[in-house]
């Protein structure tokens, strides 16, 4: 074996798999994970928020995928496709989504005006609502995130990832 192979008491070649643990992707699929679980906490919390979305959010029946109808679903209304399209995620997937937040009443299927076969999800009043909880939870999470890490590094952070997503 050579140097970059050592060899454990069997004779078999140690392998240094740490990279694993702290790659890229890996550190940005935790801190997305610890950024929403922060988010929804705030929004378990809010005032703001229709006491029944609330509860479910404080009992983790709401979870970081149903923030992907937050994030991407458009103010006047997407299609089902685009909506799975800009979360990334297959259409079965997302309805079975819009079907979760069309019964906790955050959002609901209308006609399409330009198109009557197609149907478009739209938020409801307690979505709007819901909407707005979450804009303010997403800028006291990122100043937490400020916080903790300082100005000068979240900036960096920031435009370095804009960067990268647009590439």
């Amino acid at each position: 074996m050579d140097a970059f192979h050592p060899t454990n008491a069997a004779g078999l070649a140690k392998v240094d798999d740490r990279w694993r643990e702290v790659h890229l992707g890996r550190l940005l699929g935790h801190a997305m994970r610890k950024f929403d679980e922060r988010v929804l906490h705030l929004m378990a919390h809010d005032v703001g928020v229709p006491l029944a979305l609330a509860n479910l959010a404080a009992r983790d029946q709401i979870s970081a995928a149903h923030i992907h109808i937050t994030r991407h679903l458009a103010l006047e209304g997407s299609r089902l496709t685009a909506l799975a399209l800009a979360a990334g995620m297959s259409k079965q997937a997302m309805g079975g989504l819009v079907d979760q937040c069309e019964a906790w009443g955050l959002v609901q299927r209308q006609s399409d005006q330009r198109d009557a076969r197609a149907k478009k999800v739209v938020f409801t009043a307690d979505g709007l609502a819901w909407l707005g909880a979450f804009k303010t939870a997403v800028a006291q999470v990122e100043n937490e995130f400020k916080a903790s890490v300082g100005q000068d590094v979240a900036t960096v952070v920031a435009l370095g990832l804009e960067a990268y997503v647009q590439a």
